[in-house]
């Protein structure tokens, strides 16, 4: 193992990379890996097309014929604002340099919205694979409701040459039974054109603060990707968990005493582990999201996150902010550090 990776993980070394997993074991989960497409997928209901559209997604970029992706997301502006997300970098306002920054950092796609990616599909749709980003909340209406809405259509995602379109749900607000009907009709619709589908699974609702914070929590987000599983994505995006118990703690919905006393344990990658079997124990990919920039730190966090999903059974990392808000030379190092994770192999599924 790269002497760099052990370092990146500092005091969590060997708390991350000798762990053991004796909650789910791994011989029950669906594993990413060079056949996974010919293992898992093929034997779904997805037509050839989609099939198509999957194998070119996991076959590009240094990860490519891996099982792993690595995908630069870049639509925080309109989810944070493009002032806030680009004022570091303002390079970034000119959607060919996200283009550019996901191919030179070895991606296996790039995701963001139907702006940045019509802006320059003709001369980068056939050289990278386009994951459309179709809804989004905006920060601009005033006060906010922190709901997803629709900025595009299928058809147009297609006609640009996209592979795959993403959405995002609200699980939890007021207003995600409207958005996970928006959206499981979006994707079959995106499935029937023979694209991929991949859903950002949050939480959104202020009752999930008490104690602490549990928009996190594993139990929580774990039934969030289920549910998304459940309308075809054919990838989960989550947030790395933090913390458990949600469900007992809101003392909302149903769960059961096993999933605190045997499915899950306190150790990160038990906790991503649960998410992982949330996505039917990993026929959908889990792809975890790289979080907010910190500065001096991103690079160990992003490090620190891909060992946590990969050990986990995850798929991979889809990180943004930690990449574009820093030079596009430093943006690239960070990416390649990411998936130097995946490309090594004595870093093994716990």
């Amino acid at each position: 193992m790269a002497t760099s990776i052990e370092t990146l993980l500092g005091d969590d070394a060997r708390f991350l990379l000798d762990h053991e997993a004796t909650t789910i074991d791994r011989g029950r989960l669906q594993l990413p890996g060079p056949d996974f497409i010919e293992r898992v997928v093929s034997g779904s209901d997805r037509n050839q097309r989609v099939i198509n559209n999957l194998t070119r997604l996991f076959d590009h970029g240094r990860l490519a014929g891996t099982g792993y992706v690595s995908i630069l997301p870049v639509d925080q502006g309109i989810e944070h604002t493009a002032g806030a997300s680009f004022a570091p970098n303002p390079d970034y306002f000119d959607p060919e340099n996200i283009v550019r920054l996901a191919m030179e950092g070895g991606c296996n796609a790039v995701a963001s919205t139907f702006g940045v990616l019509g802006a320059v599909s003709r001369k980068y749709a056939h050289r990278i694979p386009f994951l459309v980003k179709i809804n989004h909340n905006e920060l601009l209406t005033y006060p906010n409701s922190y709901d997803q809405v629709m900025f595009g259509g299928v058809e147009r995602a297609f006609d640009m040459g996209a592979a795959a379109v993403g959405a995002t749900i609200y699980f939890g607000s007021q207003e995600s039974r409207r958005q996970i009907v928006d959206v499981a009709e979006a994707f079959e619709h995106a499935h029937d054109l023979g694209m991929a589908t991949v859903l950002w699974c949050y939480l959104r609702n202020s009752d999930f603060k008490t104690d602490k914070d549990y928009h996190t929590s594993a139990d929580l987000t774990g039934q969030a990707n289920h549910l998304g599983v459940t309308i075809q994505a054919d990838i989960i995006k989550q947030k790395l968990p933090t913390n458990n118990g949600g469900f007992t703690a809101i003392g909302f919905g149903k769960t059961s005493p096993l999933v605190y006393n045997e499915l899950t344990s306190e150790h990160p990658i038990d906790l991503c582990r649960y998410q992982v079997a949330n996505c039917y124990m990993g026929r959908a990919g889990l792809i975890n999201s790289g979080g907010a920039s910190s500065g001096a730190s991103d690079l160990s966090e992003a490090v620190k996150t891909a060992v946590i999903n990969k050990r986990a059974g995850g798929t991979g990392l889809i990180s943004g902010r930690k990449a574009f808000q820093r030079p596009m030379k430093d943006g690239i190092e960070l990416l390649n550090r990411i998936q130097d994770v995946y490309l090594d192999d004595s870093i093994t599924i716990a």
